[in-house]
């Protein structure tokens, strides 16, 4: 067994009830590490491009990495992979929280979940003892409520994954929830909607077994001697959550506000984290092995949004059910953010969908007909909720809403897929490519559609730096020179932290690449060097471009909507319109990819995917 792995993965078939294990090999693991590296080899290997995404032949991944487990920060991570339902592509969702060392510590480095049970049920894992159960008397409640029940059974120190109704209720971007109030959620392309459609409720872990480190004493000094630096590096984060630089964004022009329409918004002092410290803010959340303590909780004592203590809204959430939406009142937001978690729905895509719900309604493409009596009006806090009800229930104009944008766009006509903002499918988050032009390229490349985390440029391209990754200065937010080559860099490290598992945050903290390549060498006992652990990143990184070619992805998926390339939003952004073109071509001379954005096959056998040249 290699050190920090256990080499096992449970696959557990919904349909047949039966369980059986995968032995990983050590080839494989130093190939693609764990995570979402991993977990694309399997989907790879388990789906083609005729698997239906919500059909009992997809499968729903659960990876951990070999950090998973340890002390390393804030690492008790995990990811799930499967095919979207919403964007029908290569689906990847990061979670936090403490379940991923819950699975670890039962012997396991993943599940793979095939099939579909004939009823409810849930899974029970402690240590190797798997069991399927029937879950009729969970189905139907929250995803808080299912937390507490598990854990009743299971004891306190167990964790538990779960749908809410919006997963059971097949919205295309339903998420998984984990940690109860505390609310951690695989958010993103419908990985909620796929345990739905397997009528899976919630999987809870409790394990006893231990992670071996391969240099043990030598591993706890290096976290002990970069402690003090992450904590005092991170002291924003912590003091205001991911927040803190939201009156910041607004100012530059990364901010959504009006669906991605309008330049500035006073509104914005009236949600930042600044404002939620002095006014709903309970207290701070952290994950599994985290000091930074990023995540918030909060509680409204009185009032129509009165709130016991939950998780508290944070960047993403604020950008896209506020401002994206009109909406100022911070109580409004904490109200529709704990309606989205106890529900399981992603609060990206429902911000979206609902931001170009109004804008329809403001155009007259709908009316209250459509909705239900709701009139959804820019910045009416009330109709958001109520269209959050109606989403998750499917009900009047929620059930094409939770269908995802292009399915929208499509059904509703008119104008309207000029302002559906997303890409391949998968709803902007909270930062603007007119802002920042690294984000472009990000969102038109990212492998699940527009994501700014594949990439994770955009702090980097406006305040902060990475030396050992060759960018000891930030670059000009505005200057296409140079940023294809960025982004490509960015891409091949972000890759290794969704394998790896562990939090993007700590980057900020020091936790970059020739850090990483030492924790990775002294838990596993390897010699990786830094330009191996880069080339790992970028494997993996083509391994899932490779899986989309599958699907039919080519260049001309590679795009960004025409709001964002031809209308100026003015304020912070100025006029700036990224040049995706002129940039994306760049990007595929350096990534080895041809005009039409396939890996060559020189590059394939130079990354070790031969087995992948067929499929070009």
């Amino acid at each position: 067994m290699i050190p920090g792995y256990f080499m096992k993965i449970a696959e557990i078939n919904l349909t047949s009830e039966e369980i059986d294990f995968i032995t990983l090999e050590e080839k494989e693991v130093k190939a693609f590490i764990g995570g979402s590296g991993i977990g694309a080899k399997l989907l790879y290997g388990y789906t083609n491009h005729k698997t239906d995404p919500l059909g009992p032949e997809n499968v729903l991944i659960f990876m951990t990495g070999p950090l998973t487990g340890t002390k390393a920060f804030s690492s008790d991570r995990f990811e799930v992979i499967t095919k979207s339902p919403l964007t029908g592509i290569y689906a990847e969702s990061d979670c936090g929280g403490r379940w991923g060392e819950g699975l670890k510590k039962c012997g396991l480095d993943g599940i793979v979940i095939k099939g579909k049970a004939k009823k409810p049920v849930y899974i029970t894992i402690k240590d190797e003892e798997i069991k399927i159960k029937d879950a009729s008397e969970l189905w139907g409640k929250d995803t808080f409520a299912t937390d507490v029940l598990i854990k009743e059974e299971m004891g306190p120190n167990s964790h538990v994954v779960c749908i809410g109704k919006a997963g059971e209720n097949l919205v295309k971007f339903a998420c998984i929830i984990n940690e109860g109030r505390h609310a951690r959620a695989a958010g993103r392309a419908g990985v909620g909607t796929v345990m739905g459609s397997k009528n899976l409720k919630a999987i809870g872990v409790l394990g006893s077994k231990e992670v071996k480190i391969a240099h043990e004493q030598e591993f706890n000094q290096f976290i002990k001697d970069l402690s003090s630096r992450m904590a005092e590096q991170t002291e924003a984060l912590r003091r205001y959550g991911t927040a803190n630089g939201l009156e910041y964004c607004e100012s530059v022009g990364d901010l959504p506000i009006k669906n991605w329409y309008q330049g500035n918004w006073e509104g914005a002092k009236k949600i930042s984290g600044q404002f939620m410290a002095q006014t709903v803010l309970k207290r701070n959340y952290y994950c599994g092995r985290c000091i930074i303590g990023c995540g918030r909780t909060v509680e409204i004592t009185k009032g129509k949004y009165k709130l016991e203590e939950t998780a508290g809204p944070e960047y993403e959430t604020l950008g896209m059910l506020g401002s994206n939406c009109l909406v100022d009142d911070i109580e409004v937001i904490c109200k529709a953010s704990e309606l989205c978690n106890r529900y399981g729905l992603d609060t990206i895509s429902t911000g979206s969908a609902i931001a170009f719900c109004m804008e329809a309604y403001e155009r007259g493409l709908i009316t209250s007909d459509d909705t239900g009596g709701l009139r959804m009006e820019w910045g009416n806090g009330d109709a958001l909720l109520g269209m959050i009800e109606k989403i998750t229930s499917r009900q009047d104009l929620g059930q094409l809403l939770g269908e995802g944008l292009i399915v929208a766009s499509r059904e509703i006509g008119g104008n309207s897929d000029e302002f559906a903002i997303q890409v391949k499918g998968l709803d902007f988050p909270a930062h603007d490519p007119r802002g920042k032009v690294s984000v472009a390229l990000g969102y038109a490349t990212s492998n699940r559609g527009a994501c700014h985390l594949q990439a994770f440029t955009h702090d980097f391209e406006d305040g902060a730096s990475i030396a050992d990754l060759g960018y000891p200065e930030t670059l000009d937010r505005f200057e296409i020179t140079g940023k294809p080559k960025f982004v490509v860099d960015f891409q091949h490290l972000m890759s290794m932290f969704d394998s790896l598992r562990c939090c993007k945050f700590t980057v900020f903290g020091g936790m970059t690449v020739e850090p990483l390549v030492k924790v990775l060498n002294l838990v596993t006992g390897w010699n990786f060097s830094k330009e191996d652990f880069l080339k790992t990143g970028e494997r993996i990184f083509n391994l899932k471009r490779m899986y989309n070619i599958r699907e039919g992805i080519s260049r001309k998926d590679d795009t960004l909507p025409p709001r964002i390339l031809i209308h100026p939003r003015g304020g912070g952004a100025k006029d700036n319109l990224p040049y995706l073109n002129k940039m994306l071509n760049e990007y595929y001379q350096i990534r080895g990819w041809d005009e039409f954005g396939i890996p060559t096959e020189e590059t394939l056998k130079r990354l070790e995917l031969k087995e992948y040249i067929k499929e070009c």
